[in-house]
């Protein structure tokens, strides 16, 4: 138990004790995000607020990880490709956020760089995983794994791609995605432990650690966003994870809320595009409910009751 807690534990304290100072440092460098003039009115007040705090909670848990690990022998290449689609995926964010902070705009990288070096680190995982002779299948949730062979890399691909955005596109809320994140990482945590994938339960938990203080900061009213940096990262963080488990599809369900948040935007689009008509208020999904007259708060709570619910299920079913 200790080769997991220790590190979430170190990971929560350097969030803690530093991100204030990161805080201040965006502040006093008058270096903040971007409100979307199309998004509800009410968040035009957010603007200014710092961002980039996926920078701290990052750092926390590779140094937590890196530090710790070794002394219980966790030190194994599931870890470090874990860590490695972390950092990446964070530097993509970090990238599309620092255009974002000194150009004075929104939109920051262009939508082929940010997929071009999403997929470059999907595919490094993949010769990781492959190297490590990990099964090349997707598991069913009834039935026999379905065997893609070398298929499974475009699979990996798309997982990973797919779940780095679709987090992206649910960070719209104070601490919605912090809050979503911490329930699907434990989830996948507790399911790692079961199956004594130690390296991959202490990743998760470290994970947890350092969004349970970044948490502290980021709920409303928000103190500083993740960025980019950090829900890029942290989606396609999960994604490894759920391949690393052999339990893919369960993020479906463990990941609902980035699912709907993503489908949200798909359906609005195409429906628009072929009626001229919208189905939602505004997407992703969060926003339809703030124009519904939801604040904040209860968009918040009812979307992590749903997590916390899917992933009780989807432990409870993978673990019985």
């Amino acid at each position: 138990m200790l080769s997991w807690m220790l590190p979430a534990i170190v990971s929560f304290l350097i969030t803690l004790v530093f991100m204030p100072m990161l805080i201040r440092y965006f502040r006093n460098k008058k270096e903040g995000q971007m409100i979307r003039e199309e998004g509800p009115t009410w968040h035009e007040k957010k603007s200014g607020t710092p961002t980039m705090g996926g920078l701290m909670f990052i750092s926390a848990i590779v140094i937590a990880d890196l530090l710790i690990s070794p002394f219980f022998h966790l030190f194994d290449p599931s870890l470090l490709i874990l860590l490695f689609i972390l950092v990446l995926y964070g530097l993509v964010g970090m990238w599309d956020d620092s255009i974002k902070i000194f150009q004075r705009q929104n939109e920051g990288l262009k939508a082929w760089q940010k997929f071009s070096a999403q997929i470059v680190g999907a595919l490094i995982f993949a010769a990781v995983y492959i190297h490590e002779g990990f099964p090349m299948a997707i598991k069913l949730p009834f039935g026999p794994d379905f065997n893609l062979g070398y298929l499974y890399i475009i699979f990996i691909v798309f997982w990973l791609v797919g779940f780095s955005n679709a987090v992206n596109l649910t960070d719209g809320l104070d601490g919605l995605v912090a809050g979503t994140s911490t329930i699907v990482f434990s989830a996948f945590g507790i399911i790692a432990l079961a199956q004594h994938q130690a390296s991959v339960a202490t990743f998760c938990f470290t994970v947890v650690g350092g969004l349970l203080a970044f948490f502290i900061f980021n709920h409303k009213p928000a103190k500083i966003f993740m960025g980019d940096m950090g829900s890029l990262a942290l989606g396609g963080a999960i994604a490894a994870v759920s391949i690393l488990v052999h339990h893919e599809l369960l993020l479906l369900l463990i990941g609902i809320i980035y699912v709907g948040e993503t489908a949200s935007v798909m359906l609005q689009v195409a429906s628009f595009k072929l009626t001229g008509k919208r189905i939602f208020k505004m997407t992703p999904i969060h926003h339809h409910f703030e124009l519904m007259g939801w604040s904040e708060w209860k968009v918040d709570g009812v979307f992590w009751l749903i997590t916390l619910i899917a992933a009780a299920i989807g432990v409870f079913t993978t673990i019985k």
